[in-house]
C-alpha cells in the first residue's frame, strides 16, 4: 500500500506510540522500596553509593560498564552471588561480598536497581 504524504505523519505517530506501549520500561519493573532495603539489610552502602564512588565503584559507573559491555542483571546478580575479587578504587583487591538472599526476584530486582542509575 502506497501512503499519500499526508498519511504518513499518522502512521509513524501510530507505529511511535504502538512501540512505546510495547515495550516494557526497566524502571517500571523494578520495586524499589524493597531494593533499598536489601540493600540496606546487606551494608552494600560501605562500598558503594548511587552517584559517588566510596570504596567501590558507583551505581552510575557501574551502570555505565555494565552498559558499554552489554551485561544485563543475570552478570550483576553472579557478581553479587559470587563473593570473586574485586579491584577497588584505591587499587587494592578484596572479596567482594556475598548478598545475604537466596531469592532470585530479590537479587533481580537489586540488579536492576543498580543498573537503572
Amino acid at each position: 500500500m502506497i501512503l499519500s504524504a499526508l498519511n504518513r505523519p499518522l502512521v509513524y505517530a501510530i507505529a511511535i506510540a504502538a512501540a512505546a506501549v510495547s515495550i516494557p520500561s526497566m524502571a517500571n519493573d523494578i520495586d524499589v522500596d524493597a531494593a533499598k532495603a536489601l540493600f540496606k539489610d546487606n551494608e552494600c552502602q560501605k562500598c558503594h553509593n548511587p552517584v559517588k564512588a566510596k570504596k567501590g565503584p558507583s551505581f552510575k559507573k557501574i551502570a555505565a560498564k555494565y552498559r558499554a559491555k552489554h551485561l544485563d542483571e543475570k552478570e550483576a546478580i553472579k557478581h553479587m552471588t559470587s563473593g570473586k575479587k574485586v579491584k577497588l578504587e584505591d587499587g587494592s583487591e578484596e572479596d567482594h561480598k556475598i548478598i545475604d538472599t537466596k531469592d532470585v526476584k530479590a537479587q533481580t530486582n537489586l540488579a536492576k536497581w543498580i543498573l537503572s542509575h
